[in-house]
């Protein structure tokens, strides 16, 4: 796992084994921050919100790419120590990370972000399906924002009234979701 691009481009990041973690493809990473690069500028973008961040491979991402404040949830906290420590030794002052049930947080979210990237583990679906409900529910993406959730092949939010378009990269999915009327 590396860090595709900005100050930090081709630094590797070596999780611990034993992190309980499907981590997004270097491939699949690559796209979608192509994406992204297309609608937003990165140096510009002010808050980012990494859900079930797991390695911090996103956050770390969005870090080296410039964005101002990024936070990092997790509910393990093998995840969140991982986190911090390499943000710690790659400089990052960019970034803070919350161990927390995102669930939980997205209902009880009094803060709103610029793009909001969730990678849930893909035996939740019934759960995953409830993510861009409860952000658009609790107005926590800005307008114009992103809500950015990847997800198995088997989930379809091509119906949802906030989906803007779909991406697939492999195996890797990602449905983009933005608020109403933009």
């Amino acid at each position: 796992m590396r860090i595709i691009s900005g100050t930090h481009k081709g630094r590797p990041v070596h999780p611990p084994s034993g992190l309980p973690v499907r981590p997004t493809t270097d491939f699949a990473k690559e796209g979608l921050f192509n994406i992204i690069q297309n609608h937003f500028d990165l140096s510009e973008v002010n808050d980012v919100l990494d859900l079930f961040a797991g390695t911090g491979s996103i956050t770390f991402e969005f870090a080296s790419r410039q964005c101002g404040q990024i936070t990092s949830m997790d509910n393990n906290r093998k995840c969140i120590d991982f986190i911090s420590k390499t943000a710690l030794a790659f400089k990052f002052s960019n970034i803070k990370t919350i161990r927390s049930e995102v669930f939980h947080f997205l209902q009880q979210c009094k803060i709103d972000y610029d793009i909001i990237f969730a990678d849930p583990p893909y035996d939740m679906e019934e759960k995953i399906k409830t993510i861009p409900d409860l952000v658009f529910a609790n107005n926590i993406l800005k307008p114009e924002g992103w809500l950015i959730v990847e997800h198995s092949r088997f989930i379809d939010f091509s119906k949802h009234l906030n989906f803007l378009q779909h991406r697939n990269y492999g195996n890797v999915n990602f449905s983009i979701f933005t608020s109403k009327g933009n």
